[in-house]
């Protein structure tokens, strides 16, 4: 077998001093991170499958942060990179299910105890996305109570036009008739499906070529509720494939609740209005 050396190809190999790829990613802190609580095999996956969900979400989370400001700029253009980067993200966490899945109702037994009321319901970070795309609820901010830091970015969040707000706004600035009501609304509260919005909505969609921006806007913002959604379904799945129908550790009913949020809308008016078309 024929042996490379890295170094004759010019590659860099004394770092004494230097900064090297563990060091600019923080690696050791990512790897010395799993703590499990007890000696099942795989308690390690599902503390990996969180960690590396909630990374992903931190991304999200950066990504929703410039699409919006791009969007309140004017520069709607530049936001549609990253609402597709969002949608990718929610692919990737999709995926992962895939990994969660191969363990089986007696595996996660050995360990689940150990959790205590630990939950993922309780992730800071899927709140603040939810509240960012529109799905605001203040009784969301109990879990988090504990926590000032966690509290003071929730309630920042909700001052601020969610992702679907901005896109409205943006759709207004362009002279399209969103309602007064709609641009004047009070953010804190969740978004309600809008006549008004829909109507808007489907002048976009029937004459496009008119409306190109705020039509590629609208399949972008599809594009992300879609792959959300998937990603609530998936949940749903492996938690009944795993748990059953057992309460949940964090104490919803589980598989019941997780059903329930099946049925929220991020954007529904752009759901709705193909039935009309």
């Amino acid at each position: 077998m024929t042996q490379v050396d890295p170094a004759k190809d010019g590659a860099e190999m004394s770092f004494e001093g230097r900064m090297s790829y563990g060091d600019y990613l923080g690696i050791d802190a990512i790897l010395g991170a799993q703590h499990p609580r007890g000696d099942a095999h795989d308690e390690m996956l599902f503390i990996i499958q969180h960690q590396t969900s909630e990374l992903w979400m931190r991304l999200a989370l950066h990504e929703l942060d410039a699409a919006r400001v791009c969007i309140a700029q004017g520069r709607a253009r530049e936001a549609f990179k990253m609402l597709t980067r969002i949608a990718r993200i929610f692919e990737q966490l999709n995926s992962a299910w895939d990994v969660l899945r191969t363990m089986t109702p007696s595996e996660y037994t050995r360990f689940r105890d150990d959790l205590g009321q630990s939950s993922g319901f309780q992730s800071h970070q899927y709140r603040l996305i939810e509240f960012a795309v529109g799905n605001r609820n203040r009784a969301m901010m109990q879990p988090h109570a504990h926590r000032a830091d966690y509290t003071e970015r929730l309630e920042a969040e909700l001052a601020r036009p969610s992702l679907y707000d901005e896109a409205l706004r943006h759709l207004h600035r362009a002279g399209l008739p969103v309602p007064e009501d709609v641009i004047t609304r009070d953010l804190t509260q969740p978004w309600a499906a809008h006549d008004g919005v829909q109507a808007v909505w489907e002048i976009v969609y029937r004459d496009p070529e008119t409306h190109w921006e705020a039509y590629e806007l609208a399949e972008k913002l599809v594009d992300f509720e879609d792959y959300f959604r998937r990603w609530r379904f998936n949940h749903v799945t492996t938690v009944e494939r795993i748990i059953g129908f057992k309460r949940g550790t964090g104490g919803t009913s589980g598989v019941q609740y997780l059903r329930k949020m099946l049925e929220v809308e991020l954007f529904p008016e752009l759901w709705h209005l193909r039935t009309s078309l």
